[in-house]
Parts: C-alpha cells; sequence; structure tokens
C-alpha cells in the first residue's frame, strides 16, 4: 500500500483539480523536483491509488438541464430483485451514478435529463415499470454549490 503522506496528498488534490496538469506545472505546484513529482503519480497510479482520470463535462453543453437525485426501495430484498434492478438501470443512460445504500431505501440514483418531461417520462416508463420498486422519492437539484465529481 502505498504512504500517503502530505506530499502525495498534494499531488492528489492538484490532480483531483486539473487531470490534465502537465508533471512540470504538478512538481511545481507541490515542491517536488519533476522526475521525483512523475515517481510519485506513477506509483500511485500502479497501487491504484489514482483508479483512472476523467473529463468534466458541461451538462448544459450536452442538452442535460434537469438533474434529480432519487431514493428507491424495492419490496423484496433478495439477491435477485437487486440484481434485476441493477441490470434495468445499466440500460437506462439518464441514470449516471446508482449507489446500493442502507437505510429505509436500497439505492440512491443520480439521473440526468434534458428537463422536467423527459425526466416524468423517467420516472414513468422507466422506474415505474421495474418490478419490485415499491418506493421513488425524487430530489431536484437546484443548484451545486461544491461538486468535486471528475
Amino acid at each position: 500500500m502505498t504512504k500517503i503522506d502530505p506530499i502525495n496528498k498534494r499531488i492528489l488534490r492538484e490532480l483531483t483539480r486539473d487531470g490534465r496538469i502537465s508533471n512540470l506545472e504538478l512538481a511545481d505546484r507541490v515542491g517536488l523536483s519533476p522526475s521525483a513529482c512523475l515517481r510519485r503519480v506513477q506509483e500511485l497510479e500502479r497501487t491504484g491509488v489514482i483508479s483512472g482520470y476523467r473529463a468534466v463535462l458541461n451538462p448544459a453543453a450536452l442538452g442535460v438541464g434537469f438533474v434529480a437525485y432519487i431514493g428507491v426501495g424495492l419490496g423484496e430484498h433478495t439477491k435477485a430483485a437487486q440484481e434485476g434492478f441493477e441490470r434495468a438501470l445499466q440500460r437506462a443512460p439518464e441514470v449516471v451514478e446508482c449507489h446500493n445504500i442502507t437505510g429505509t431505501i436500497e439505492y440512491l440514483l443520480r439521473v440526468e435529463c434534458a428537463d422536467l418531461p423527459a425526466y416524468k417520462t423517467f420516472h414513468t416508463d422507466v422506474l415505474g415499470t421495474l418490478p419490485h420498486v415499491t418506493s421513488i422519492t425524487s430530489y431536484v437539484v437546484m443548484g451545486s454549490p461544491k461538486d468535486m465529481r471528475a
């Protein structure tokens, strides 16, 4: 396991902010030589601390104007019911995150659609038709003052 010392923490913070930063700029920001910085980044990648890099997309440029988190409760708590629900969501492009959680519901989804009518269609034609779904609670995102997802 890679030691996450203060320098590695700074490297990870900078890469989280900008995954395309050059090694030269990254080294300058964290106070290392470029070769030492590159060795640390490669070690963080090799050990799986850094599991990949992603592009941060502009939802409005992609026609996404509606975001909601949805709590979903299932009527059956069997492995088959969960696997069936998860398979169905793999086919739903509106679902960009699906988390199996503890508490009064089984799943928390992040759904992105063009607008409210598109969400209503998803809610009715996808979630509303899945077996074992007994509750759907929508939380509409009105703004995101902090969003560290990449």
